[in-house]
């Protein structure tokens, strides 16, 4: 029986690079990008920081044989 893998990236520097880089090292692994959440503190329009997140189908009994992440 299939299930979901989920990856939460984390990205404190939010720059046109930081985004591009998140998204293709971890859709080169096989994961599927699902949407991002940005940051903004009160005082700037700009984001702080951001979350990233993507899913892989996966085995539910663990034995995935996906991409290893640290």
């Amino acid at each position: 029986m299939a299930g979901i893998r989920f990856k939460v990236v984390e990205l404190s520097t939010v720059s046109e690079e930081t985004i591009e880089d998140a998204l293709n090292t971890w859709t080169a692994q096989g994961f599927q990008f699902e949407g991002i959440h940005f940051v903004v503190r009160d005082a700037s329009r700009r984001p702080s920081m951001a979350f990233v997140t993507f899913t892989m189908a996966c085995e539910e009994d663990g034995n995935d044989h996906g991409p290893q992440t640290s």
